[in-house]
């Protein structure tokens, strides 16, 4: 027995705003929506997928967003990102640098923190 992958991340957000996370999380980051299972889809919240990536957000009453715990997500471009979340009147916290990493943190329209993440080769 073995725990093999993280098949998505869950992220909570507010009842009724599924074009607000439509427009940063496929709009601004490209990651397409899509489809709920018709079960799950009554409940409300928005489903975005590209290969492994999946970005599952789901409508929590109580919502709170999270502002330490986060989601990391690996990008290439990552100025260019940042300037086009910036244009957008994204917030965009730059941090330094990780051991071989360029990153920054922003947060989704519900204040849910997100740390944008690049590789690169100080040699």
């Amino acid at each position: 027995m073995a725990i093999v992958a993280i098949d998505h991340v869950q992220l909570a957000m507010p009842s009724g705003m599924e074009q607000s996370a439509r427009e940063f999380y496929h709009g601004l980051l490209g990651i397409p929506e899509v489809a709920k299972p018709p079960k799950l889809a009554k409940r409300g919240g928005v489903w975005f997928e590209r290969g492994g990536l999946k970005i599952h957000l789901g409508v929590e009453a109580d919502f709170r967003p999270a502002r330490k715990a986060h989601l990391a997500l690996l990008v290439s471009g990552l100025e260019a990102l940042a300037s086009l979340l910036k244009s957008q009147n994204v917030q965009v916290i730059e941090d330094d640098p990780l051991e071989g990493y360029l990153r920054v943190y922003v947060t989704d329209p519900f204040g849910n923190r997100i740390e944008l993440m690049e590789p690169y080769d100080d040699h």
